[in-house]
């Protein structure tokens, strides 16, 4: 296949698509391309219009220029409110994933009901990553891309830093406690889940 027609290829691949794509993806539906060099293409062409290409968590998809994006939404939206219990999980993955339960629950202070993170996982932004080689091997979580599409994320690299959200004015004083471990390791944490395992059994 020749590079304009390549192009034109991929371009029509990722408009037919139902979900965000890998280049690997869409390789293998035209015949296994090399099309890394015609994502980057179609994305310098779409630069500034209405409509962008954009790659989110390795996964590339058309989105709506995010200038405009409120042009397009109803009048009324029907918008899932997450509790104050969901957003800490929801962070607390975000920023040390893959965690378990325990881990979460070692850094938030407080047990976590099942179905906080049924809800994360409903919603599409969390999902089960493995089991911890440890004893009682804990279920533990992850993000996933749509996690990354809904926050306008290229990658975990892009959440913003403590200093960002103080910036912000997003933390107050018990939210910088929080902070505070979010920006920090979870080695204590860890070991103090493990040790509840173990004395559990």
């Amino acid at each position: 296949m020749v590079p304009g027609e390549l192009v034109r290829a991929v371009e029509a691949a990722l408009f037919a698509a139902t979900e965000p794509m890998t280049p690997q993806a869409i390789g293998a539906h035209l015949g296994g391309a090399d099309v890394r060099e015609a994502l980057a293409e179609i994305a310098a062409h779409y630069e500034g219009r209405g409509i962008e290409l954009v790659e989110r968590g390795g996964r590339w998809h058309f989105q709506t220029a995010g200038d405009l994006a409120h042009l397009l939404r109803p009048e009324r939206e029907d918008q899932r409110k997450l509790s104050r219990a969901a957003t800490e999980c929801l962070a607390i993955i975000a920023y040390h994933e893959p965690v378990s339960r325990a881990e979460i629950e070692a850094i938030r202070g407080v047990q976590t009901a099942r179905g906080t993170l049924d809800v994360l996982m409903e919603a599409g932004w969390v999902r089960v990553a493995g089991r911890r080689e440890v004893p009682g091997r804990p279920v533990i979580f992850a993000t996933t891309p749509d996690f990354l599409a809904h926050f306008g994320l290229e990658s975990r690299r892009d959440l913003p830093g403590i200093e960002d959200l103080r910036a912000a004015g997003l933390l107050d004083p018990v939210d910088d406690a929080f902070a505070a471990l979010v920006d920090g390791d979870l080695t204590a944490a860890k070991d103090h889940a493990t040790e509840a395992v173990e004395d559990a059994e």
